[in-house]
């Protein structure tokens, strides 16, 4: 136990100075970041640390924008998707309407004259009529199915069912929204919704609006569709970037979707050395794309994005993989801006921004100066408790602890985390829990020493026998702490974020560091009993 291996020591403080280097920048502005980098030779700049931890709404302020789900556009998502359900329908029936299927406003009209025929299909189409499954709705329809005696038929999206949609629009956009921005869970955004259609969104730190909107604007919404081989028909004329941004005719049957993607990352072209977005299907996913690209080997398949066509590769054999790859002459920044939008998945509609500015802290600087007094209070009596009740041990615990909260001030810079008052709170308590670690090893030395044992055994018995207490206390913590962020949001989640860096470094401070420092003072000193 007292004795280390100049390999341990110096991988020991090796970590501990990368990890409070990591923490410096975060005491500069980024002016003064900038100038300090800039003045250093070319070569070794990169190896500068220059993350800093971004300050939260409540602390610095930042940018808000606030959306709302275009309602039209939902509307005709909606059409378009009732248009394929009554496709599928007729298809499975084997039945062909006079005319085709027409679209008209909020639903679709078809013409069967034959009886029989219709009467095949009317019982399946009725049940595209669902029940809407929320109470204020009071048991309305999400649409009506009506028959004339002419054949024809109409289905039209009622009031009741167009809200329904949009309710549910705005709480599955909320999420891609919260995914988008803060897809590791560090940012900690405010996403809420504002009346039945609205979002606002606030990022802290972020002084330009226009980035937000640039991140939120696009719908995300991936189809694989096959060109068309002439425009008239059932097809729609979309631009295509391999064109020049020329319509070109795709037919609208969708083969497979981004709905159905599981992953997708930013990659580079094995040939062509050029960016690209490499994607996984999940099972159905795969299945249907195995399926459409078997079924249409030698014909092209455009990959549509947004209603533009990123490329249209030709089939040569079928891909069964559940995997491929979207070009389209991006940049490194396209490809990797495309791969977390496809990743957070699709908006269920159109976001239309309504409002954008600049938002100033969420508290006053009375309450901002008021919480880092309360820090700077609570760890000064932590110090001068431990020095005062373990002397020489109590120093070494005060250097430990201090080691502790830069490096969690490290990580934070690194995952570039937001620090908002919350997390404030979380270094708070990970300084107690902290200390803590080192009053169970101190406590457990004592009383092997007063039970007789030497100075050695029982400096060894403190660590070994509290090591034990130590880890299933920090365990039970983790585990809070994991739930609080899994299930939490915003500042919780952001709370849970610092407590789970702060259990970590415990373990790093409060027992590798702590038993090296002993270590080396009973070296150095060879005292003949505890120094408290």
């Amino acid at each position: 136990m007292l004795r280390f291996s100049r390999t341990k020591i110096f991988a020991t403080l090796a970590v501990i100075l990368i990890g409070l280097s990591l923490a410096v920048p975060s005491f500069f502005s980024k002016e003064q970041r900038d100038a300090f980098v800039n003045a250093l030779p070319k070569p070794i700049q990169w190896m500068v640390p220059t993350r800093a931890i971004v300050l939260g709404l409540d602390l610095q302020g930042g940018s808000q924008i606030l959306l709302e789900i275009d309602q039209p556009d939902l509307v005709r998502s909606m059409v378009t998707g009732l248009r394929d359900d009554v496709r599928r329908i007729l298809r499975e029936a084997s039945v062909s309407p006079e005319g085709g299927i027409r679209v008209i406003n909020r639903g679709v009209e078809l013409r069967i004259p034959d009886a029989a025929a219709r009467a095949r299909v009317m019982p399946k189409l009725r049940e595209l009529a669902q029940p809407i499954n929320n109470p204020l709705a009071a048991g309305g329809q999400t649409l009506t199915v009506n028959e004339a005696e002419n054949g024809t038929i109409q289905l039209v999206l009622t009031d009741a069912g167009v809200n329904d949609r949009t309710r549910r629009a705005v709480t599955q956009a909320i999420e891609v929204v919260r995914k988008r921005i803060d897809f590791g869970g560090t940012k900690e955004p405010s996403i809420q919704q504002q009346g039945a259609d609205r979002i606002l969104v606030q990022v802290p730190g972020l002084q330009n609006p226009q980035e937000l909107e640039d991140q939120l604007g696009k719908t995300a919404k991936l189809e694989f569709r096959m060109l068309a081989d002439s425009p008239s028909g059932d097809v729609d004329l979309l631009p295509s970037k391999d064109e020049g941004g020329a319509k070109v005719p795709v037919e609208r049957r969708v083969m497979a979707d981004g709905s159905d993607l599981t992953d997708a990352q930013p990659a580079f072209d094995p040939q062509t050395h050029e960016p690209m977005v490499s994607f996984k299907f999940n099972l159905r996913g795969a299945q249907r794309f195995g399926q459409a690209t078997s079924e249409n080997v030698g014909r092209r398949m455009a990959i549509v994005l947004d209603g533009v066509i990123q490329s249209a590769p030709v089939i040569r054999s079928a891909i069964t993989g559940g995997s491929g790859q979207i070009t389209g002459n991006f940049t490194v920044k396209d490809a990797n801006d495309l791969s977390v939008l496809l990743r957070a998945g699709a908006l269920p509609a159109k976001l239309t921004v309504v409002e954008r500015r600049v938002v100033g802290p969420g508290l006053g600087r009375d309450s901002i100066e008021a919480g880092k007094m309360a820090t700077l209070v609570a760890a000064g009596l932590v110090i001068a408790f431990m020095f005062a009740t373990y002397g020489t041990f109590g120093f070494i615990a005060n250097i430990a602890l201090i080691v502790h909260v830069g490096l969690i001030l490290g990580l934070m810079s690194v995952l570039e985390a937001t620090m908002t008052l919350p997390g404030i709170a979380g270094i708070v308590l990970t300084i107690g829990t902290a200390v803590d670690s080192n009053v169970l090893i101190y406590e457990r030395m004592r009383e092997e020493s007063r039970a007789g044992r030497s100075l050695v055994s029982a400096l060894q018995a403190g660590f070994d026998r509290a090591f034990a207490t130590i880890i299933d206390s920090n365990s039970t913590m983790a585990i809070a702490a994991l739930l609080l962020f899994f299930m939490g949001s915003g500042p919780v989640k952001g709370f849970a974020v610092v407590f789970i860096l702060g259990i970590l470094t415990t373990v790093i401070t409060a027992v590798t560091l702590t038993r090296m420092m002993i270590a080396v003072w009973y070296n150095w000193f060879r005292p003949k009993a505890l120094p408290f």
